[in-house]
């Protein structure tokens, strides 16, 4: 069993509430400064800027998640990860057909830029990203499952879009194998309010939407990785995210 530090919740500068300079390339690169070992980009509602980020990342050794932080119809937000680049894009076709698309006011919100993994600007989407989509919780833990995924709600221990904050428990239904905390000292008390948790894995993520506020090297999950390669390790993450890990 080998430690693997993370951060499974990162945005880019697709975002509209992203810095500009937070480009997939700066994001692997801060990745890599800080000692992380697995990184998820998961920004509101696309998987747009995963391809780069993953060249970025692989050329740096790291090892590349492709996700995003998805709004339900409920305004709540969940992460969606996908073992590979594939299954994330085309479940991102599946959320743009269910997304309201408002044109986005980037005096308001800030831009959306696409860019590639030398940090071109390959385009900026001109919907806004971070409303709620038409998908309920149960119809996007479905249609992530569906997709080869995993969906657990994000930052519980926030009031911003939190399923707790939102719903005023952690419900039973869908039948979440994770969660996530923004801060892993609110775990005890999330744990004693909602008992269901203990039996869910955890991940502490930053959630970050500058580069300064990517992980350091404190947050790790262990994972079996002989014989190592990448994909094994990101196979044993996702057993471990659906509890089927040690």
């Amino acid at each position: 069993m080998t430690r693997y530090f993370y951060d499974l919740h990162i945005h880019s500068c697709l975002s509209p509430c992203g810095d500009d300079d937070a480009t997939p390339a700066n994001i692997a690169a801060m990745a890599a400064l800080n000692g992380l070992q697995i990184v998820a980009l998961t920004d509101h509602n696309t998987c747009r800027n995963c391809p780069s980020f993953f060249k970025a990342a692989k050329a740096l050794g790291l090892i590349p998640i492709a996700g995003m932080e998805l709004t339900t119809a409920e305004d709540i937000h969940v992460i969606c990860l996908f073992p590979t680049l594939e299954q994330a894009m085309a479940f991102n076709d599946t959320v743009d057909s269910c997304r309201i698309k408002i044109p986005n006011k980037t005096a308001v919100f800030g831009h959306q830029y696409l860019m590639d993994e030398d940090e071109t600007i390959l385009g900026e989407e001109p919907d806004l990203l971070i409303n709620a989509t038409t998908l309920s919780l149960e119809d996007a833990f479905s249609a992530v499952n569906a997709a080869g995924g995993i969906c657990y709600p994000a930052h519980i221990d926030r009031t911003s879009n939190g399923i707790v904050a939102m719903l005023g428990a952690f419900p039973d239904e869908p039948a979440y194998t994770a969660y996530e905390l923004h801060d892993a000292d609110a775990d005890a008390g999330c744990r004693e309010k909602f008992p269901r948790l203990a039996s869910l894995t955890r991940i502490v993520s930053s959630d970050a939407h500058e580069l300064g506020a990517v992980s350091e090297a404190e947050n790790s999950v262990l994972l079996e990785d002989e014989p190592y390669s990448s994909r094994l390790v990101t196979d044993n993450l996702f057993a471990l995210l659906r509890g089927n890990g040690e």
